[in-house]
């Protein structure tokens, strides 16, 4: 796959310039800097929703570690699969993959329920369902009309800026959470991005997110908040195991993981269109979602034979790219490459993982505003007739009305609140979708 890459670009002349364009080669030296910026803008995301899940399991702490490093290697894998197709898995495009936030609440319901096992054996089933869906997308996709995906990516949008939030003040959980030491430093790394941004000209104005992360991180060295306990008893290398737990298949825990897959499904559609529409200035075709699908699905099924979480497309990465503008195939592969080499060396994953939760929400705030703008652009793009307007202020009110109050879901059952109650994506996916099937249109344009 990664000889495939490199073999059809060798005779191609390589320049930094071609950051810009899908396909091109760059210079490696110069491509792993923005590479290296993407790894570190979805690392502790990637992470985290690993070690939520095994705590809640009760997983060892040495089990955690490992499937810490499966998630980076398995991520990198999905990445550079999307990159460069195996057949009808991958769309081509530099879609950055990682372990999905949206399954925690299931996996936290499902796990200390039925046990890890069975969170393994939900996941390979529903691996498969979802890349399934993929190789059929053609037959159903024309249900994700425009302005369908142009609210769920804003909904992605709305929804990624609270995780920024919690980043940017230390991270939900921490003992620390709001404090003014978290404050300065998301501060100092959000100015330092924005200065570099409007000082630099160029290509390298695009590195503004890894700058920004240096001199965070750097502060952070200086105020004693860098926490480097990853690093006792590491060894130098380690490799995966494979069926490290058996998986077990409850028909309960199945069929709730496959309706998060559902939903994990029309957030990669988000994703692929989001791409497509701010970088390539087009709507993705049906083979480009239908790889893009098949990826997420058969990955995450390779993920739990390795005893790990599902893949999915990362938003952020995506806000990232529509930030820096920067598309290249190569170069976004880069940090693909390196993403698999830190999961076999487990001190640069220690390394990685001690970058500060306050740091990372200090860039990923304004790129998760760029998601929310995106799909902004893609709403005006499909026109403001009043059946849009409906559609819109509908699925995005109730969508992100709704989940801000999920006690309002205290009537119905677990599986329906697990779905969506605090998952606005899922519930504007749902409600646009009817409303654009349902809607007359005829009828509607005529009283506009």
């Amino acid at each position: 796959m990664i000889k495939r890459l490199f073999e059809k670009l060798r005779s191609q002349p390589a320049s930094i310039e071609n950051i810009y364009r899908l396909d091109g080669r760059v210079p490696v030296l110069q491509a792993i800097p923005f590479g290296l910026q993407h790894i570190l803008a979805m690392f502790v995301a990637n992470i985290a929703p690993v070690m939520i899940v095994a705590g809640v399991c009760g997983l060892s702490a040495s089990d955690t570690t490992r499937l810490i490093q499966t998630a980076m290697i398995i991520a990198g894998i999905g990445t550079l699969i999307q990159i460069c197709p195996l057949k009808f898995i991958g769309s081509r495009l530099p879609i950055v993959m990682g372990i999905s936030f949206t399954f925690v609440s299931v996996f936290c319901y499902v796990g200390p329920l039925y046990g890890y096992s069975a969170v393994i054996g939900a996941v390979l089933v529903g691996g498969i369902v979802e890349g399934l869906l993929g190789l059929l997308a053609k037959y159903w996709r024309h249900i994700i009309a425009p302005i369908v995906s142009a609210c769920v990516v804003t909904a992605i949008g709305f929804s990624l800026l609270s995780i920024g939030a919690n980043s940017f003040a230390g991270g939900t959980g921490s003992s620390d959470f709001g404090a003014w030491q978290n404050w300065l430093l998301g501060g100092v790394t959000l100015i330092a991005c924005l200065v570099f941004h409007v000082l630099v000209k160029g290509h390298l104005k695009q590195l503004s997110v890894l700058f920004g992360l240096v001199v965070g991180y750097v502060l952070a060295l200086f105020m004693g908040k860098v926490d480097f306990s990853a690093f006792e008893g590491i060894s130098v290398v380690s490799f995966p195991h494979i069926m490290p737990y058996t998986p077990e298949f409850n028909i309960s825990a199945i069929f709730s993981v496959i309706m998060i897959f559902l939903v994990s499904a029309t957030e990669t559609i988000g994703d692929t269109s989001a791409f497509t529409a701010v970088a390539l200035k087009r709507e993705p075709t049906d083979k480009e979602i239908s790889g893009s699908l098949c990826c997420d699905g058969l990955i995450s099924s390779l993920s739990s034979i390795f005893g790990c979480l599902p893949i999915t497309s990362f938003s952020q990465n995506v806000g990232l790219i529509t930030m820096t503008k920067v598309v290249n195939r190569f170069t976004i592969g880069t940090g693909a490459v390196l993403m698999i080499v830190a999961g076999f060396i487990p001190a640069v994953g220690a390394l990685f993982a001690t970058l500060p939760e306050s740091v990372l929400g200090g860039c990923t705030i304004m790129m998760f505003g760029n998601i929310v703008v995106s799909g902004l652009q893609m709403i005006e793009k499909c026109g403001f007739s009043q059946r849009n307007i409906t559609i819109i202020a509908l699925s995005l009110g109730v969508g992100l009305g709704f989940t801000q109050v999920p006690e309002m879901f205290d009537i119905f059952p677990n599986l329906v609140q697990t779905i969506f109650a605090e998952n606005c994506v899922a519930v504007v996916f749902i409600l646009s979708i009817f409303l654009n099937l349902f809607l007359p249109k005829e009828k509607v344009e005529e009283e506009a």
